[in-house]
C-alpha cells in the first residue's frame, strides 16, 4: 500500500556544485526537494521505491551508482560503476543528502514513452507489498519560453497547470489522464513517471502539498508531496 509519495525534479542542477550559489529559485526548490524526502521518512514506510524516466526500463537495488559527469560536475551517488539513469541518479543523491538506509531502498526506470497503461500497472505493482513510499522524479515541460531548450509552445504552461494542480489536489485521475503524445511534443520529461505515481496511488484518499513550483530555465519545476489522509506514521 502506498503510505506517502513526493515529487521531485530530475534536474542536475539542484546539486549545488552544478547550479553555484545563490541562486534564488533552485536554492528554494532545493530546500523543498529535502522537506519532501523527510516527509517521506515520517510516514514510516517498510521499504521506499525511487521512481523515474529513462530511454528504457530497468530495477536498480538501493547501493547502485550513479554519477553527473556528463553534466559538467564530478558528483557521484552510491558505490561501483555509474548505472543509473540522469532521474534515479538525482533521486539518489536526494536521498543520500538524507542519510537515507538504501538496504530499504529500490530504484526503478520506466522507459519515458511507455504507455499510460503500462505506467498505471507498474504503480500498482510497486505499491503492491507493505507499507510504501514513493519519490517520484519529474520534470514539467522545457517549452516554457523562448529561452527553454525546446521551441516555446503556447500549451506548454497549461500542461504545467494542470501537473501543478494535480499534485495540489492529491489528483490520481488528472495524472492517469496525461497524453503521452502531448507531453512528448511539450518535452515534459516527467510524464511516465508522474503516471507510475498515479497507479500507485489508485483508490485515492491522498492529501496533495506543492511545496515549490519554479521555471528558472523555461522548464517546469514541481515538488509535492502526497500523504494518506488520516494516517498516523507506522499505521496501515
Amino acid at each position: 500500500m502506498l503510505v506517502a509519495a513526493a515529487v521531485c525534479p530530475h534536474t542536475p542542477l539542484l546539486v549545488p556544485a552544478l547550479a553555484g550559489a545563490g541562486q534564488g529559485e533552485l536554492d528554494d526548490l532545493r530546500s523543498a526537494c529535502h522537506e519532501a524526502v523527510a516527509a517521506l521518512r515520517s510516514a514510516g514506510p517498510d521499504r521506499l521505491v525511487v521512481v523515474g524516466g529513462a530511454a528504457a526500463g530497468g530495477t536498480f537495488d538501493g547501493w547502485a551508482a550513479g554519477s553527473l559527469r556528463a553534466y559538467g560536475v564530478d558528483v557521484t551517488t552510491g558505490a561501483g560503476e555509474p548505472v543509473l539513469p540522469l532521474s534515479l541518479t538525482v533521486g539518489r543523491w536526494l536521498l543520500e543528502r538524507a542519510a537515507y538506509d538504501f538496504g530499504a531502498v529500490r530504484l526503478r526506470a520506466v522507459a519515458s514513452g511507455a504507455e499510460p497503461d503500462e505506467c498505471l500497472a507498474l504503480g500498482a505493482e510497486l505499491a503492491g507489498d507493505g507499507r510504501v513510499a514513493m519519490l517520484v522524479m519529474a520534470d514539467g515541460s522545457a517549452c516554457l519560453t523562448a529561452k527553454s531548450p525546446g521551441h516555446h509552445d503556447p500549451a506548454a504552461g497549461p500542461y504545467d497547470d494542470q501537473v501543478a494542480g494535480a499534485l495540489a489536489g492529491g489528483d490520481h485521475e488528472a495524472l492517469a489522464a496525461l497524453d503521452p503524445g502531448k507531453a512528448d511534443r511539450l518535452w515534459a520529461g516527467g510524464r511516465a513517471a508522474l503516471q507510475v505515481l498515479a497507479g500507485a496511488a489508485a483508490g485515492g484518499g491522498f492529501g496533495g502539498r506543492l511545496l515549490a513550483r519554479a521555471a528558472p530555465y523555461g522548464v517546469g519545476y514541481f515538488t509535492a508531496v502526497w500523504e494518506r489522509r488520516g494516517a498516523a506514521p507506522g499505521s496501515s
